[in-house]
């Protein structure tokens, strides 16, 4: 008689298949890959056993920002891999870019075997090191018996609490080692008690200090996202007859065509939001850092009133801006548990002379302009979208301020920014990453010529994935938001911002729609004002990637603005 097979717990598993199987475990369906020496034996895994989508970047970066854009559409923790040493620094700034957009990312590198480490030994970098400031958590497995539980941490690290991103190195000889793992051991984190629930004093004082106000603002941020507290929102503003404005982090938490939102504040939000915050008698502040692209000169911002503070991370509190009432939490619970105490309140005379500044200074452009603006292009795409399950992703700069101010997004989820680190090159491979999380929607890439050119070798991967997404090029030539800088600050002296062919300054350069064909990707390059329309059309009818590539005048600034260090009163209209 035949002994029973051992059961598969109790089976010797070399290291990267034990990696492989904690993934799934972790319900892991794509990861964004680039392999190398260091980590061959991770891709030969995730190959042989086929059961995680492997998404080959055509560079590490690509991967990093495509695994953030997979998170943060579908609130999941993205997953990218790289080789060690240029592989593991190439994934550096997608790292940082998470950290301080608290995005929940699992960055996993190879390392060169333990025995070398130190030594100087072919493509080694110390990354845990590097990356200590980088991450919210970082690891070095050099036991294989402890892989399985790390990668359980991980995870757990990333997307509870604050998110952010967590990195794993694993030396090759960790891959390869053989031993029976343990998928059920307990997690080691005695030190790690992120809090959710609110404290019941605190929730009081917010809900009198609501009762009592006269002229409240809801100030919303990505936390706002992060803990789906959208509906505990409207409700809140809504009982309370609430006005409510937005980081550019927090916009599609509240829809853009309800009545009680006026929109974006800080450097190019709409005058009407900075208004109102800079004349509350109460700011209700949730998930949110009062970053200074926000709050301008600190001390001058919402100083008429008093300050609620809603936040998961309690080192947020007081860090920028003393507030009042902090309140140490997970958003969505905090933001019910006022609603619970909350009684109805009408604002009508407040929210009225909300109302009038907006029709006194609205977001506008010269629409008798003959050349293409790029406000009229964001304009056009905004009706066209309407109404459609559609993701924005963009690249940083003018274009990504005009996209906050343009497109009116109504749902969560679905405007993608690099905010807090600004990192060119984001949207492209964002958007192939968020095409992945929500294949339902069509992604656009609302890019500037300079940022797209960051990461365009992603078109391959585009292609080779059979991704469809559509990227929008406003092409001005020139690094438009430094050019804008230039004019308001330097006296327009350029320096090192044009961007174009030195022999033919006034046409477009590179041909991006060669680009995109030697890709093999379909694409069309739009100079005049009454092709835009039809243009956007056929980019968004477009059943492949499609590249659009808009010729825009450079000289447009993004209005209105504050400069850095000011305050509302500072603000520049034209």
């Amino acid at each position: 008689m035949q002994p029973a097979p051992a059961p598969e717990a109790a089976t010797k598993m070399k290291g990267a298949d034990i990696l492989e199987e904690a993934l799934v475990r972790e319900g892991v369906e794509v990861i964004f890959g680039y392999p190398g020496g260091a980590s061959m034996e991770i891709h030969q895994s995730l190959t042989r056993k086929a059961r995680i989508r492997v998404v080959l970047p055509r560079h590490e970066q690509g991967g990093g920002f495509a695994a953030q854009g997979y998170a943060r559409v579908t609130g999941k923790v993205g997953v990218a891999l790289a080789t060690s040493g240029p592989g593991a620094t190439n994934l550096a700034t997608p790292i940082a870019d998470a950290k301080l957009d608290s995005i929940p990312l699992v960055a996993i590198t190879g390392q060169v075997p333990t025995p070398v480490i130190g030594r100087d030994a072919f493509q080694e970098t110390d990354v845990v090191g590097f990356s200590r400031t980088l991450t919210k958590h970082n690891y070095m497995v050099t036991d294989v018996n402890d892989l399985a539980r790390i990668v359980k941490e991980a995870f757990h690290i990333a997307s509870t609490g604050r998110p952010g991103p967590v990195l794993i190195d694993i030396p090759k000889n960790v891959q390869q080692a053989h031993t029976i793992p343990n998928f059920d051991e307990p997690m080691d984190l005695p030190g790690y008690r992120p809090p959710r629930e609110p404290n019941p004093a605190q929730v009081r004082a917010a809900a009198q200090a609501i009762a009592e106000s006269e002229r409240p603002v809801l100030y919303i941020g990505g936390g706002c996202i992060h803990s789906e507290a959208h509906d505990a929102l409207i409700r809140l503003a809504e009982r309370c007859n609430i006005p409510v404005v937005s980081t550019v982090m927090g916009l599609g938490c509240f829809p853009s065509n309800h009545p009680l939102f006026f929109d974006m504040l800080g450097m190019h939000g709409s005058v009407y939001a900075n208004w109102a915050v800079s004349r509350a008698d109460l700011l209700i502040a949730a998930g949110v850092r009062f970053d200074d692209r926000v709050t301008g000169k600190v001390s001058e911002f919402a100083k008429h009133g008093k300050i609620i503070h809603i936040d998961i991370d309690a080192s947020e509190i007081n860090k920028n801006k003393p507030v009042q009432i902090p309140i140490v939490a997970d958003a969505r619970l905090a933001l019910e548990a006022i609603l619970a105490l909350a009684k109805p309140k009408d604002h009508r005379d407040w929210i009225s002379q909300i109302e009038e500044e907006k029709k006194k200074f609205p977001y506008k452009y010269d629409t008798q302009e003959k050349d293409i603006l790029p406000q009229f292009v964001l304009a056009e795409l905004n009706g066209l979208i309407e109404g459609r399950n559609v993701i924005i992703t963009m690249g940083v700069g003018q274009h990504q301020m005009w996209a906050a101010q343009w497109l009116k997004m109504r749902t969560p989820r679905t405007f993608l920014s690099s905010s807090g680190l600004g990192s060119m090159g984001f949207g492209y491979p964002a958007a192939l990453g968020a095409k992945l999380g929500r294949p339902n929607f069509e992604v656009v890439d609302v890019d500037g010529d300079g940022s797209f050119l960051m990461n365009i070798q992603e078109l391959a991967t585009a292609y080779a994935e059979n991704i469809p997404v559509k990227a929008l090029i406003l092409n001005n030539r020139h690094l438009g938001m430094v050019v804008q800088w230039e004019d308001r600050f330097y006296e327009a002296k350029r320096a090192q911002t044009f961007i174009g062919d030195p022999n033919n300054p006034e046409q477009d350069y590179p041909d991006f729609t060669a680009i995109a064909a030697a890709c093999k990707i379909p694409g069309r390059h739009v100079t005049r004002k009454g092709d835009v329309r039809p243009a956007l059309e056929e980019m968004l009818a477009a059943r492949t990637p499609y590249v659009l590539d808009v010729s825009v005048k450079y000289t447009e600034h993004v209005l209105p603005m504050i400069p850095a260090g000011k305050t509302f009163a500072d603000t520049i209209y034209e």
